[in-house]
């Protein structure tokens, strides 16, 4: 069992404290949770402030808009179905059949215009962003072809998940709204809503309740502020990026909210994390002993399944709505340089200098939310924030800090 000694706990506590020193420049609050295989939580911390506009400490009961975290969930999801034989991750005819927009989707060239896709699109291209699909906010070419009406991926509505792709399907690693639509895929198969499924096929064999598409008014009174950061690098409170599930009210309402597979869920730390733990534990909760997928499905998901796209990560992605993301030049940058992988929604990142194995799987979400999970070392946790544009460098920065002394502490056995 992996613990973590009181030195090491009062360094990690000492490095988030420091983060947010000062909520108006630094990082305005966190909360950073990590859990071993046996579902303890191993470190635990909250820091700064609930916003930047907000005299509340930020602690362990607020709730943070986790965005593409909610893409590892969802994929948890759509792998049931792919055990149950509901679903099928490389039969393009069963997916186009449920989805017959994907069937029709042109390809956005160069020059402004759409041509026809030469294959059909699959479950698991949608899992690996090997699809086409991009996000506007990280395309200058889907960016521009959306005006002047614009694409709002955060809108709530379906209409903005009516995009044209940007390569034609299978032929090149793009981030994008692709695992919305294997949300949308799987609501159709079951004829239930993406958060019902996930309360009912994960949240709740799990027993969490602090995690949902549709906030409960518990959840909203906790909500931490997002805050925006300014090219001199002073921060201000701005208005939610997804908004419209936090608005819904009536029943009528909340049907017709679109459940974003891509982006949708609100959480508290701790629940996200007993997801992870159960992704260390070979797919069995280690508080609940509910088993949500199979081993060897946990073992795909973090096999690489973009072996032909060993660089896809230093390919660059660049600011296209600046109040939204950074420019970022490679996702996540490995000494020597080796082949990086993707499992199914998840970047591997073959090693780091953080210590990390070369087997773990990580991701992040847009307001600068990181999590990793390292089935190898036993370990996994997630960095939040609720601060844009994505890629801070302070966020950052913590997030290396903390996993490097978590690394040297179980490297030299002081845990």
């Amino acid at each position: 069992m992996v613990q973590l000694s009181t030195t090491v706990l009062e360094s990690l506590r000492q490095v988030v404290d420091d983060a947010c020193k000062d909520p108006k420049s630094d990082i305005p609050g966190t909360t950073v949770v990590v859990v071993g295989r046996d579902g303890e939580e191993l470190f635990a911390h909250c820091a700064g402030k609930r916003g930047v506009n907000s005299q509340e400490s930020m602690t362990q009961e607020n709730v943070y808009w986790i965005a593409s975290c909610t893409k590892l969930i969802v994929g948890i999801a759509c792998l049931q179905l792919v055990e149950q034989g509901k679903l099928a991750l490389d039969d393009s005819d069963q997916l186009e059949k449920l989805c017959p927009e994907l069937k029709s989707v042109k390809v956005l060239q160069d020059d402004g215009k759409l041509v026809e896709k030469k294959r059909g699109i699959t479950l698991r291209m949608l899992l690996t962003h090997t699809a086409g699909f991009a996000y506007s906010f990280f395309n200058e070419k889907l960016r521009d072809y959306s005006f002047p009406v614009g694409y709002d991926e955060f809108s709530g509505s379906m209409y903005d998940m009516l995009q044209p792709l940007v390569n034609q399907p299978g032929e090149a690693w793009e981030y994008g709204i692709n695992i919305d639509w294997a949300g949308i895929a799987l609501e159709r198969v079951t004829g239930m809503s993406l958060n019902n499924f996930l309360h009912k096929h994960i949240f709740k064999p799990l027993d969490l309740n602090n995690i949902s598409m549709i906030p409960t008014k518990s959840m909203k009174s906790k909500l931490a502020y997002m805050n925006q950061r300014h090219p001199d690098g002073s921060l201000i409170a701005r208005d939610h990026l997804l908004r419209r599930p936090l608005v819904v009210e009536s029943t009528e309402e909340i049907s017709s909210c679109f459940n974003s597979g891509g982006a949708g869920c609100y959480a508290k730390p701790r629940d996200y994390c007993q997801i992870l733990g159960t992704l260390l534990n070979n797919g069995i909760s280690p508080t609940t002993g509910a088993r949500i997928l199979s081993e060897a499905t946990v073992e795909e998901m973090f096999r690489n399944q973009i072996k032909e796209f060993p660089k896809f990560g230093s390919q660059g992605i660049p600011a296209s709505k600046p109040d939204l993301t950074n420019p970022i030049s490679d996702i996540y940058p490995v000494p020597g340089s080796p082949p990086q992988g993707w499992g199914l929604t998840m970047m591997l990142t073959n090693g780091g200098a953080t210590g990390r194995s070369t087997s773990a799987g990580f991701w992040a979400g847009l307001p600068n939310l990181w999590w990793w999970c390292d089935r190898e070392k036993g370990i996994a946790g997630i960095i939040c924030t609720q601060v844009l544009p994505f890629a801070d460098g302070k966020v950052l920065q913590m997030w290396v800090d903390i996993e490097s002394k978590i690394y040297a502490a179980l490297g030299a056995g002081i845990n």
